[in-house]
């Protein structure tokens, strides 16, 4: 019932003397009167902390998992900070070769590159994280026909689950990722690569899953690992990310600092003299962002549940249907009021599914016409967005001394026709 947690707002969110929220200075009422909702907002000043703490914690080589959210205004601000970029396609990496990152600062994933997608890389530069013996097959094919060497780190599956969402766990022997350790195909592939003429070996790679909560599950990993990477010599070995953040008033997760000091600390007690790097996404950029809606129905049902229906939904944030994930929400025209009553926030699509807030507490005056907020949505929800029902995606504004800029358009009803014939 109380105001919404400042602890789950932008680094710069703060309540004004007329009693309205603003972040970077910028007033998110009139913010959504002027670029229309639902709208992302992202605190430049909170992005380009986490980026220079991930740098501080992990010195060069930490990597930001584009992923997360990726545009070109983002990747440059990663760059500018001194971050590497962890991509996973050919699109994500079009992206931030736009953005001009260098491709030696780039690192490119997936469980199942195309041709053109490794003929790209390599002829760049870029490092790839190698995920099966397909990939080095192709690799080799590839070498046979032009000569070059792909720098890469072969990606190991340690049989470590991590306490998260199954569908956000890939450390596990079960994985459609990465050579698994037990059975022992991470070793064949590690002799494979080292001794085949199309590539050269420059490290492991290891993530056990996203939303991770417990600093130990990693230290875990390493503990595992270790009898298996002392040997070998390699200059680097990167835990991957997955380091989760609180959602909702309650959860505590692991800072960024402190979990480098965990992976240092578990590097050192293992004896594992490689440079330990890792690709953080969620936690550099999901604090940093809210959503804006406007709330367009209130549906009371007596002794059932109120569903408050907002413009936006399924197709602008997909992890409440897909996850089960849980949010917070709250009026940034007052966001000091207590939130006494107990709502569903509900998208405007065709599904009985398109859920935004299950159990949303929210003021007992809310009324049609507020705008509404989303704290701590600025990780797989741009990303992640869709054009289902044929609802155009929304824009993205980053906000910064009392500035808004508008870093992705809004999505017009002509851009859905765009690709048709």
């Amino acid at each position: 019932m109380n105001a919404v947690d400042p602890a789950l707002l932008p680094l710069t969110a703060e309540v004004g003397d007329d009693g309205r929220l603003a972040v970077g200075g910028v007033d998110l009422c009139d913010l959504a009167e002027a670029e229309g909702t639902p709208l992302f907002v992202y605190d430049e000043a909170h992005l380009r902390q986490r980026c220079r703490e991930a740098v501080a914690a992990f010195g060069p080589g930490v990597a930001y998992a584009s992923k997360a959210f990726l545009c070109l205004a983002m990747a440059r601000l990663v760059h500018e900070e001194g971050m590497h970029l962890d991509v996973a396609t050919g699109g994500e990496l079009h992206v931030a070769l736009a953005a001009g990152v260098p491709p030696t600062d780039l690192k490119l994933h997936g469980n199942n590159k195309s041709r053109g997608e490794l003929v790209r890389a390599r002829s760049l530069g870029v490092r790839l994280v190698v995920d099966s013996f397909d990939e080095l097959d192709r690799l080799e094919r590839l070498h046979a026909d032009d000569g070059v060497v792909a720098r890469v780190l072969v990606r190991v599956t340690p049989g470590v689950e991590a306490h998260t969402h199954e569908y956000v766990m890939t450390g596990q022997v079960d994985s459609k990722f990465g050579f698994g350790l037990a059975g022992g195909d991470a070793a064949r592939a590690l002799s494979r690569a080292r001794s085949s003429a199309a590539t050269e070996v420059v490290g492991l790679h290891v993530h056990i899953g996203s939303q991770i909560f417990l600093a130990g599950s990693f230290a875990k990993a390493v503990e595992v690992l270790a009898d298996f990477v002392r040997p070998l010599d390699l200059p680097e070995l990167c835990m991957g990310g997955g380091l989760g953040v609180p959602y909702v008033e309650g959860e505590e997760a692991p800072s960024i600092s402190e979990w480098a000091t965990v992976l240092h600390d578990s590097f050192r007690a293992a004896g594992i003299d490689a440079q330990v790097t890792a690709e953080p996404g969620r936690s550099i950029v999901a604090g940093a962002g809210v959503t804006l809606y406007r709330v367009g129905t209130i549906k009371d049902i007596p002794g059932v549940r109120t569903y408050v229906s907002v413009d936006g939904g399924m197709s602008d944030n997909p992890r409440p249907v897909l996850y089960g994930s849980g949010y917070e929400a709250f009026l940034p025209g007052n966001p000091s009021a207590e939130r006494p009553r107990l709502v569903t926030v509900v998208g405007k699509h065709c599904e009985s599914g398109d859920i935004v807030v299950r159990d949303a507490r929210v003021p007992a005056d809310l009324a049609v016409g507020d705008v509404l907020c989303t704290p701590v949505t600025g990780a797989y929800g741009y990303s992640m967005a869709s054009n289902y029902n044929k609802v155009p995606r929304p824009a993205a504004v980053f906000v910064a001394g009392g500035q808004a800029r508008v870093v992705v358009r809004r999505e017009t009803l002509d851009d859905l026709l765009r690709l048709d014939s």
